[in-house]
């Protein structure tokens, strides 16, 4: 083999969403982005919390202004369960929904998508789970994020919880929707805790995505993570603290975007592996759970210097933290990484150890069990995580 060979980059593909709007205002304008589609009979998938807040009055005024007929779903939970969307897609059916919008957070982004694709093909739910089992055609589709964090508005999983704690996905370019709507005037009002935790959730997607172990690990997802925690590792502590200031909202909603495209094309792993049982069966807010494993996956990995994790680390933290220093060698520098990523976690006030949500060392060994279940994700990871890995770090954890 020579040279050119040795270095060659292995074949890869690349999905994201085929139209992105960036815009202050954008939802206020909606009819405008959305073009002719904005005379049709459109669903909006949301929240309580944003139809008690009104925050969507705006995007549907614009709609009916254009002639659109608009119904709003507006019920969808924290992750949200299959009764939940079971019930969006009955709406959509009784209202002859032509189009669906998404407008929420990453909850009512995934049953958007879900409803667009179950309502427009008519499909079993039970026979689309997992990966490319989706077979369409799907309704029409925007998404219109109001956390920066998901990334959902441009990724081909949506996911739902059956039953008591079981999480299920629909992975499949179906999913993506025709537009994304990205408007920083929506999350300039998200409270603090909830900008932190999103905030942390995206810079997991970047730093997985890029230290994924895929075959489907690609340049151009490597290049949007790096780019990714460049945004969010500089703006986070400004959009958690100084919410309204709009440039740091931006840059926000824009890193966790460029987060989402990473990991929809080169999954994430571990640290999303363990962070379900958490969600699940704790109802912990999904970026809570990630953060609170965040530091100790991440020791877990780079603790066997075979996997090459260590120096993958290494060469993010400085585009997270311009500060950290560079001697001592890249295990010497993941090291600070790690440290440094546990400090900011504190520093945002999100809480840090497994106990502080609620959880005993008692529910361990179930959390393990659990975890064990999300192979689509382990099998990501730089490093084989077992059952008792699970449990290890899990205690580290606790």
């Amino acid at each position: 083999m020579n040279a050119t060979q040795a270095n060659a980059i292995p074949s890869f593909s690349f999905h994201t969403t085929p139209r992105i709007v960036f815009c202050e205002g954008a939802a206020a304008e909606l009819a405008y982005h959305l073009g002719t589609t904005a005379q049709d009979r459109l669903m909006i998938v949301t929240d309580p919390g944003i139809v008690a807040l009104g925050l969507a009055e705006p995007a549907i005024a614009s709609l009916k202004n254009a002639g659109a007929d608009v119904r709003v779903f507006g019920e969808v939970e924290a992750d949200p369960s299959l009764a939940t969307l079971e019930r969006a897609i009955a709406m959509a059916l009784d209202f002859r929904a032509t189009g669906v919008i998404g407008f929420g957070g990453g909850s009512s982004l995934d049953v958007a998508k879900l409803t667009a694709l179950f309502a427009g093909s008519g499909q079993a739910i039970d026979t689309a789970w997992g990966v490319n089992n989706a077979r369409g055609p799907r309704l029409p589709l925007a998404l219109i994020p109001t956390t920066a964090g998901t990334g959902s508005e441009v990724t081909p999983v949506a996911i739902i919880t059956v039953g008591e704690d079981e999480k299920r996905g629909v992975s499949s370019p179906l999913n993506l929707p025709d537009v994304a709507i990205l408007d920083p005037l929506l999350t300039t009002g998200l409270p603090p805790h909830i900008t932190a935790a999103t905030g942390i959730d995206a810079m997991v997607h970047a730093i997985e995505a890029y230290a994924s172990r895929n075959a489907n690990n690609n340049p151009i997802s490597r290049n949007l993570a790096v780019e990714a925690l460049r945004l969010l590792g500089r703006n986070i502590e400004e959009a958690v603290f100084n919410g309204g200031n709009r440039a740091a909202r931006s840059a926000m909603l824009i890193g966790s975007m460029l987060a989402g495209q990473a990991f929809a094309n080169s999954p994430v792993a571990a640290v999303h592996a363990l962070a379900y049982p958490i969600g699940s069966r704790f109802h912990v807010p999904h970026g809570l759970s990630n953060a609170l494993v965040l530091p100790h996956v991440l020791r877990f990995n780079a603790a066997d210097a075979a996997n090459g994790s260590f120096a993958l680390y290494a060469a993010l933290g400085p585009h997270v933290f311009p500060g950290l220093r560079a001697e001592g060698g890249a295990q010497a520098i993941c090291a600070r990484f790690i440290d440094r990523l546990a400090d900011l976690s504190a520093r945002l006030g999100l809480k840090s150890r497994l106990r502080d949500v609620g959880i005993t060392e008692a529910d361990l060994p179930a959390m393990a069990a659990d975890a064990m279940k999300q192979t689509r994700l382990l099998v990501n990871n730089p490093r084989d995580v077992g059952e008792a890995d699970a449990y290890a770090i899990y205690k580290a954890a606790w």
